[in-house]
């Protein structure tokens, strides 16, 4: 099967008979009835690799696969890094169809059928060098949401292996009960964490609320949980050392000092726990919180929680092995996007095979 190429590396089938064949069968390029098969740059170059299609120049030399690869990726300087997740995805047997922005393309179901099926997954290509852009990413979950479509991202590594994130708009909620005491508790506070002995609170916030680690017959807050409880005002603070109050400006100052991300943190804090979830320290899983739909004495942690500015800009590779982690465990991996008025929105990664 013969074609000509352009400058930008697509082609034209001229043959009508060669063109329907070639459309038919994994429904590559656009043709209209009776005229010549346009291939874009993407189906060009594939079914050039695959030795599907000769191509060659307007004057009828041979043009080979290297060069019409230098054509295309002339015409578009991310195009090696795009190619390589159409090719996967056509190796895997879908249709793929390049898009306009905002994704690179748009995939049918296995099986679906050009121009009456559907497209099931729009798909973002991007290099592992690429910013992880926690804004963008929201964007484009929120736009796929309402399209109602999948949305994947490609990441091709330094060595061009693939990984696949199902990236999502979660609405994460739980089933517990907010519980107040009816008189505030007292707190000690030490270095970074808050004492509790009181044997009344040490039951009602550490049972009935699942706050803080039972140590022996008292409770040992969070500066996380101990501001939550300030604010709700469920806890009042003394300086373990001097027995003087503590307000909760001198308390998130303190906790601010020892962790920068404390503001974030607190606030994804307070939001989960709005929506009926259990927060615990998600130390041991590097993230910042577990987070249970039930107690945790009856239940295991749903996801992990990392904290962050809603327009944080990072590198991948501290994002993917959180995603990795999670999974490894069999929980979900949540960003908590903190904007400036300290309100929460949540995405979702996950890694698929599609």
């Amino acid at each position: 099967m013969s074609a000509i190429a352009a400058p930008d590396g697509s082609a034209r089938v001229l043959d009508p008979v060669e063109a329907s064949a070639l459309h038919a069968k994994g429904y590559f390029g656009s043709v209209t009835a009776g005229g010549p098969l346009s291939l874009d740059r993407f189906d060009a170059v594939y079914l050039t690799e695959m030795g599907r299609v000769e191509v060659r120049d307007a004057r009828g030399r041979a043009v080979n696969w290297p060069e019409l690869f230098r054509r295309a990726a002339r015409g578009d300087p991310g195009f090696g890094v795009r190619y390589l997740v159409y090719r996967d995805l056509r190796q895997r047997g879908y249709v793929v169809r390049a898009s306009p922005p905002p994704v690179a393309f748009a995939v049918l179901p296995r099986g679906g059928i050009l121009n009456k099926t559907p497209s099931r997954f729009w798909v973002d290509a991007i290099s592992e060098r690429a910013p992880f852009d926690l804004a963008h990413l929201f964007e484009l979950a929120g736009r796929a949401r309402a399209a109602k479509k999948t949305l994947l991202v490609g990441v091709v590594d330094e060595e061009s292996d693939l990984t696949y994130y199902r990236v999502r708009r979660p609405t994460p909620n739980g089933s517990l009960l907010p519980h107040a005491l009816a008189l505030p508790s007292s707190g000690a506070l030490t270095h970074d964490r808050v004492v509790i002995h009181e044997p009344t609170a040490v039951e009602e916030l550490g049972r009935l609320g699942a706050y803080g680690s039972r140590v022996g017959p008292r409770l040992e807050l969070s500066m996380i949980e101990a501001a939550y409880l300030v604010r709700t005002r469920q806890l009042r603070l003394v300086q373990g050392s001097t027995g003087r109050e503590v307000s909760l400006t001198a308390l998130e100052r303190r906790a601010r000092e020892l962790d920068p991300a404390f503001r974030e943190r607190l606030a994804a804090y307070e939001d989960l726990r709005r929506r009926g979830l259990v927060v615990k320290t998600g130390f041991k899983y590097g993230a910042h919180f577990r987070a249970y739909l039930h107690n945790p004495e009856h239940a295991h942690a749903r996801y992990l929680v990392r904290a962050a500015p809603d327009r944080l800009v990072s590198a991948w590779p501290e994002v993917s092995g959180g995603v990795r982690v999670a999974q490894g465990v069999r929980k979900e991996f949540l960003l908590a996007g903190v904007r400036s008025d300290r309100t929460v929105r949540y995405l979702g990664l996950e890694r698929i095979r599609p």
